[in-house]
């Protein structure tokens, strides 16, 4: 009988989760958090989540009780951005400077402190671009109902965002993926190119960080990592303890993707070192309607969510695979032209850009 594994969460990672359980004999099962009754969980199933954070409801009571529940308390540690920060700091690695907002901490203090130009960000919640506050001038001011709710960060001046997308089995073994280069709009990861050659001279660097983390954590399963370059060193943004937006390229341009490394993880399966499959570019589409003429594109690969399209809601990506960067050029182009010029243009040249860079 198959190993079956619950995921909390049955949005897009859970149903990619799924799909990559099925060559691997897994009966992985994503369950909507909402669902009006709890699953049948017998005691030798294993529980992993797609998100870090949660409400309370019966479908969440019921997986976090039990026993087999794979990282569960690295979620709430990782999932409250003061708590991540203050792990980061003990392990003695580099993040942007950051002070607690509480105590009617002011404006002007934070400044003081960090410099000018201060972003908060609300210690749970907020992703794409959402939770957070910008303090930039003698004018802005601490909201009310942020103290004690929110961490400040001093602003960085980075070369580039790049993240890293590592997996640690229960023996303590680390595999980690080629850095990846990535492009935020608003907030919103839009781009993402892996692998460039210009970021081998950081690749170990990045390793020791993260691995450093996994072990500290003793954390079975696939990690994210989004970081700041800033010259040749890298500065910790945040932490996902599941996998993640920016590692969607290894479904088409890794022997094996960051959900399946999840997955063998979790289950106590081989996490061999994956072969990196020619050059890749992802496109996240945004609320974009469908457009069947992407199928045409013979180096993408489309993943459709099967969600409502609404303005700035992540819905599909497509993947970008060649043998040569002019193959993954030439795609891009083309599908530029099948992308609203809103935001896309802006993608689409930046991608085009950093294979220029290679």
């Amino acid at each position: 009988m198959s190993q079956r594994i619950w995921i909390l969460g049955a949005g897009q990672l859970g149903a990619m989760l799924k799909h990559a359980g099925m060559p691997l004999d897994l009966d992985v099962c994503p369950v909507d958090i909402n669902e009006a009754t709890a699953p049948a969980l017998a005691a030798n199933d294993l529980v992993t989540a797609e998100r870090e954070q949660w409400p309370e409801t019966l479908v969440t009571n019921a997986l976090a009780q039990h026993t087999r529940f794979i990282n569960k308390n690295v979620f709430g540690r990782l999932a409250d951005r003061k708590t991540q920060k203050e792990l980061i700091d003990t392990l003695g690695i580099a993040t942007a400077p950051w002070r607690n907002v509480a105590g009617d901490i002011t404006a002007n203090e934070l400044r003081d402190q960090l410099g000018e130009r201060v972003l908060l960000k609300r210690r749970t919640g907020g992703y794409d671009g959402k939770g957070q506050h910008w303090l930039r001038t003698d004018d802005d001011q601490v909201p009310e109902d942020w103290q004690g709710e929110a961490i400040a960060e001093q602003a960085i001046n980075f070369d580039e965002e790049v993240s890293l997308v590592g997996v640690r089995n229960a023996a303590g073994d680390c595999v980690f993926y080629p850095l990846t280069l990535n492009l935020h709009l608003n907030g919103i990861l839009y781009a993402s190119v892996a692998p460039l050659a210009r970021l081998q001279a950081l690749q170990a660097q990045a390793e020791e960080m993260l691995g450093k983390i996994l072990n500290a954590l003793d954390y079975v399963g696939v990690m994210a990592m989004e970081t700041f370059r800033v010259g040749d060193k890298l500065l910790i943004n945040e932490l996902a303890p599941r996998v993640h937006n920016s590692g969607h390229w290894t479904q088409a341009g890794a022997s094996i993707s960051q959900f399946e490394y999840h997955l063998r993880a979790v289950a106590n399966m081989a996490t061999p070192e994956p072969q990196v499959v020619g050059q890749n570019v992802m496109i996240n589409l945004i609320g974009t309607d469908y457009n069947p003429a992407w199928r045409d594109l013979s180096c993408a690969r489309t993943y459709w969510y099967g969600k409502e399209v609404r303005p700035g809601r992540k819905v599909g990506h497509i993947n970008i695979v060649g043998n040569t960067v002019t193959e993954v050029r030439e795609t891009l182009v083309l599908l530029g032209d099948l992308l609203p010029d809103q935001h896309y243009s802006q993608a689409i040249e930046w991608s085009l850009a950093a294979l220029e860079s290679l």
